[in-house]
């Protein structure tokens, strides 16, 4: 096993690395609540004059985060650290890479990712030239089956998706989330677009080339597979989406699970902390 618990915090290994992307939803939230150690954390990178980008799957602009983060008092002054999976489609739109018009799949509160391209938005699925998946309708969140169904005439269409996880955790409630769409669509033979980790443009817009990162996450098909796609290393917070595979588990059984996932690590907490 080449991986290692942080007994100590992220303290520990701090000054091996110029630059830390850590994810929000997970890591520094849980959808309800700000994780404290993880506040701590931040503090302390910015004392230590240590780079930090915070890095989301979230399918909206980086605006409509910090209005979101604003509510459970997160610290205004890390606003600009923050970069979304929604900003980086935003681009794609603007330059009519996939197509001119759009089906929207997703929650009437992620109408904001495209506020600026509202003549763009067709109603009818058949009037669009692609899907742009944010996630699952209002009044379909849990039943998979209905979009299986819902997409099995429209694969000749492409889709994109701005938030390739499959699901997280509110609290304790479990959410699907766009990625599971995009799945039964590339089922179905559609062909999927992804912006967001693992894919490499998120990383490109945020982070110089030739630092030392340390890609900090909850998710091993994104945070932890985005860090291996680029060469980063990683620390792996198991107290996160993954939580229930790894209860009950010794450290000498981790690796059937990283195995299963096709990831590698290099560190991991149960929750990221700085002590």
């Amino acid at each position: 096993m080449n991986f290692l618990y942080l007994k100590n915090g992220l303290k520990e290994i701090v000054n091996k690395y110029e630059v830390f992307s850590i994810d929000l939803w997970g890591v520094v939230h849980n959808g309800i609540s700000l994780n404290p150690l993880a506040i701590e954390v931040l503090e302390n990178l910015k004392k230590n004059n240590k780079e930090f980008v915070l890095m989301t799957n979230a399918p909206r602009p980086r605006k409509s985060v910090e209005i979101f983060l604003s509510k459970l008092k997160f610290n205004k002054g890390f606003y600009q650290n923050i970069f979304t999976s929604g900003d980086a489609a935003l681009n794609s739109i603007r330059s009519n890479t996939h197509g001119k018009n759009f089906f929207h799949l997703g929650p009437k509160r992620d109408l904001d990712l495209f506020s600026e391209f509202k003549e763009k938005k067709k109603n009818e699925i058949n009037s669009a030239d692609f899907i742009l998946c944010t996630g699952l309708f209002d009044d379909q969140e849990n039943n998979l089956l209905y979009y299986k169904k819902f997409l099995q005439n429209h694969s000749d269409k492409k889709m994109v998706c701005t938030n390739p996880d499959l699901i997280v955790h509110r609290g304790k409630k479990k959410e699907y989330c766009a990625g599971s769409i995009a799945k039964i669509f590339e089922k179905l033979n559609g062909k999927v677009i992804y912006y967001g980790k693992p894919y490499p443009e998120i990383y490109e817009n945020s982070i110089q080339k030739k630092k030392k990162v340390l890609v900090i996450g909850d998710n091993l098909n994104t945070d932890i597979k985005g860090a291996n796609n680029m060469n980063y290393d990683s620390l792996f917070i198991k107290n996160g989406v993954h939580e229930d595979e790894f209860k009950n588990l010794q450290h000498k059984n981790f690796e059937k699970i990283f195995k299963k996932y096709k990831v590698k690590i290099n560190y991991y907490q149960s929750l990221l902390s700085w002590n």
